[in-house]
């Protein structure tokens, strides 16, 4: 059967999601925790989206493939039914910067992956010197010079729609970076922080946190509105687009479709993107 799994995790001290020898990382230290839970020699899930290096998450969802015989056994003595158990046991074992928020049987045509419509990211930032918390500073970043918020969502209106972002993204050989941006949102949140919601049917790499930089050069003064979208047109790299820090970014949810449209964006999702 395929599961669903609903997972958090404090990105500080991991070397990003992806699996790497010799280093500490998510999906490391998550697929050694299932393979003891089941006592398998090794076991592999498939993620929503890979986040780097200090990026968090509170939405990142997976999935796996168990043989029911594994399944059943994943109560072990416990007398709960094998999904919770299954939850109850991994967060028993996991470090205290993973935790499994839930498990459930995965509809049919469900892939953590390819199923997904659109991931939600938020960036944090401490605009103002009584807004920097030092208990927080693992998740917010603290920003020298005061935000004009109205002034970022003038410009990530040159940003929002289906684009060509090369001009935000690290290339990568044989990948496109053709997306559609959903949302670009910048607020100020009850304890005043400048937060952005970033939302796309998916992300290349470094893109939310280019984005992220592009808007800071506008919303402290250093660049007019009209910029954001002279850099996205330029479809190229520009040094003085700021790749900010990675500990201010979340993965928040990960959208899907129901049913049989499970299977139908599945199958989308893994044509290559088309220039617009």
């Amino acid at each position: 059967m395929r599961i669903r799994i609903d997972l958090a995790y404090d990105g500080t001290d991991f070397k990003g999601w992806a699996r790497q020898p010799a280093l500490r990382t998510v999906q490391g230290e998550f697929e050694a925790a299932l393979a003891t839970v089941l006592r398998v020699p090794e076991v592999q899930v498939t993620c929503a989206g890979r986040t780097d290096t200090g990026v968090h998450a509170r939405g990142q969802v997976l999935h796996l493939d168990l043989a029911d015989d594994v399944f059943e056994a994943a109560a072990g003595r416990s007398g709960r039914p094998p999904l919770e158990a299954l939850a109850r046991r991994l967060n028993g074992i996991l470090p205290a910067d993973i935790r499994v928020r839930r498990t459930s049987a995965a509809p049919e045509g469900f892939d953590a992956r390819f199923s997904a419509v659109w991931r939600r990211y938020a960036y944090r930032v401490a605009d103002r010197a009584e807004l920097v918390d030092p208990l927080t500073r693992g998740h917010v970043l603290a920003w020298p010079r005061e935000l004009d918020v109205d002034a970022m969502n003038l410009a990530a209106q040159h940003l929002v729609g289906f684009h060509d972002f090369a001009s935000f993204c690290k290339a990568r050989d044989g990948a496109t970076t053709i997306r559609t941006l959903l949302d670009l949102e910048w607020r100020r949140t009850d304890d005043g922080l400048a937060e952005l919601t970033v939302r796309a049917d998916a992300f290349c790499h470094n893109m939310v946190r280019a984005l992220t930089g592009c808007l800071l050069a506008i919303g402290d003064g250093r660049q007019p509105a009209a910029w954001a979208g002279e850099i996205l047109a330029a479809l190229e790299r520009d040094p003085r687009v700021g790749v900010v820090p990675a500990h201010g970014l979340t993965l928040e949810e990960v959208g899907y479709p129901d049913g049989i449209e499970l299977i139908r964006q599945a199958e989308r999702a893994r044509n290559k993107r088309e220039a617009p």
